[in-house]
């Protein structure tokens, strides 16, 4: 049997992409708006930055937590109450009076959005257990995860200029409410499994460790990673999810077993999610500060001008990504989809004051959008191939954390590089655009041979060979879940 007889799964789809739509969006919407919310609110530059800090921040530490939380309750249940609270927590900060308010409204966001995120996408890999019915669905799926980011920023510009910073944070409330009455009407309600208990210290190790992590990665550039302050917290950080590994190694029942991340293809896959964000986050900040900063783009030509890899990703992940999935192996896609990503960065090194868009930054963006479409949809289904229904929430969770992790290690790396190199330059140099540039050069050039290097161990981890032609995905038990993927035989 290759379909899944669902009724109206594909606009159950439609309902799923929605739901992911709104939580892409909300990492980078905001971004734009905030030297207007800045200013509405009177905020001083280090509350600025809490804006994004503190979604970044619940988002990461909560979604192991939400995943489990999932499995066990059912998840078109945790996704109806992740859309319910995301909407209320989005409608409380574009009513904010004050940035305390706002702050407080981004880290209910967060958190809502880590009981969403992996209910999303277990319901997907649960409604879709055809080979090619599922390549179809993640296409579509890492479409919208992949040129979500982009949108945010054109649909910030445009929200801000031609209204108000508010409906950055308003407009989710309409889309959560179509996407909760879809979720009613077009998706499945499988039992959770009140079985899978929930380990309330490993819960609490895994919080406080990533949320430290975080908080590390977002203030190393702005108080310096050698203070005092970042350097108690990342150690803080390390010492929380050693022990956090410990437990769950001892553990009856783990939060996370540690099965789901040492298992050779789905370590490869989470390997290569956390490389798509590692560069797409370098690239996205260089490429917002080349625009509006050298080139002096406003906010609404920044989002237009970053369409490119929107449309890239959108068209590459729907109609090739989704269509040599059931044909080819993972390592055949994603491999030469790191490599993308990595000659995406390449281009950036060749930047100066006077690059133009079409020579330097436009390239960038369509080789970007090409390996995010080789990697995200055949990583994803690599990942959740075989996963136990028990444990799809879980596994979902750890694909987002791997996405966390990469992006707040990729943008800490870029600042970081970036600043050091900036003003080396301006040792030799009174030039301030230039050296500016340069950092951002030496910093793409960093990020290049990293991700490259990443490229050669996920060759070596990802040995699954392709599905078999008109099969299903068969879950394993988690006693059988020696690997997670169909191999040719």
């Amino acid at each position: 049997m290759n379909e899944t007889p669902v009724r109206g799964k594909w606009r159950g789809l439609s309902v799923l992409a929605l739901a992911q739509l709104m939580i892409t969006l909300d990492g980078t919407i905001v971004t734009i708006a905030l030297p207007s919310t800045q200013t509405a609110l009177g905020m001083s530059d280090v509350d600025r930055a809490w804006v994004i800090t503190a979604y970044a921040l619940t988002l990461g530490s909560g979604l192991l937590l939400g995943g489990r939380v999932a499995d066990r309750y059912g998840r078109r249940r945790t996704l109806v109450i992740g859309l319910i609270g995301f909407a209320i927590a989005s409608g409380l900060g574009g009513a904010a009076a004050g940035g305390g308010m706002l702050i407080a409204a981004r880290a209910a966001q967060g958190v809502f959005a880590a009981i969403l995120s992996p209910s999303t996408l277990s319901l997907l890999v649960t409604v879709y257990t055809g080979v090619c019915d599922r390549a179809r669905a993640l296409g579509v799926f890492s479409a919208v995860t992949g040129g979500g980011a982009g949108a945010g920023l054109l649909l910030g510009g445009v929200l801000t200029e031609y209204l108000d910073w508010r409906w950055c944070l308003y407009v989710n409330v309409p889309i959560a409410l179509c996407a909760v009455l879809g979720a009613l009407r077009y998706l499945p309600d499988p039992p959770g499994h009140r079985e899978t208990a929930i380990d309330l210290p490993g819960a609490v190790l895994a919080c406080a460790g990533f949320a430290a992590l975080t908080y590390a990665f977002a203030e190393g550039t702005p108080k310096g990673w050698g203070s005092w302050e970042v350097l108690v917290i990342a150690a803080a950080a390390v010492g929380l999810l050693a022990a956090f590994v410990i437990l769950q190694a001892r553990s009856r029942n783990p939060l996370l077993p540690l099965r789901i991340v040492t298992e050779r293809n789905r370590a490869g896959s989470f390997l290569a999610l956390g490389l798509t964000t590692f560069a797409t986050f370098g690239i996205s900040l260089f490429a917002t500060f080349q625009l509006q900063d050298i080139m002096h783009y406003s906010p609404l030509m920044t989002g237009v001008a970053i369409l490119p890899m929107v449309a890239t990703v959108f068209i590459a992940s729907s109609q090739v990504a989704s269509r040599l999935m059931p044909r080819l192996s993972p390592r055949a896609l994603l491999v030469p989809g790191i490599v993308l990503t990595g000659a995406a960065m390449l281009v950036l090194t060749r930047l100066t004051p006077t690059t133009s868009y079409a020579a330097g930054l436009l390239p960038a963006q369509i080789l970007l959008g090409l390996g995010m479409a080789l990697i995200t949809a055949p990583a994803t289904g690599g990942v959740m191939s075989s996963v136990h229904p028990r444990d799809t929430g879980l596994v979902s969770a750890v694909m987002g954390t791997s996405r966390q992790l990469g992006g707040a290690i990729g943008a800490a790396l870029a600042n970081a590089v970036a600043t050091a190199a900036t003003s080396a330059y301006l040792v030799s140099s009174h030039d301030s655009v230039a050296a500016r540039v340069h950092g951002y050069a030496v910093a793409s050039a960093w990020g290049a041979g990293i991700v490259i290097l990443g490229a050669l161990v996920v060759a070596v981890l990802a040995n699954a060979g392709p599905p078999r032609a008109g099969s299903v995905v068969e879950p394993r038990s988690p006693a059988q879940d020696t690997t997670a993927v169909d191999r040719t035989t």
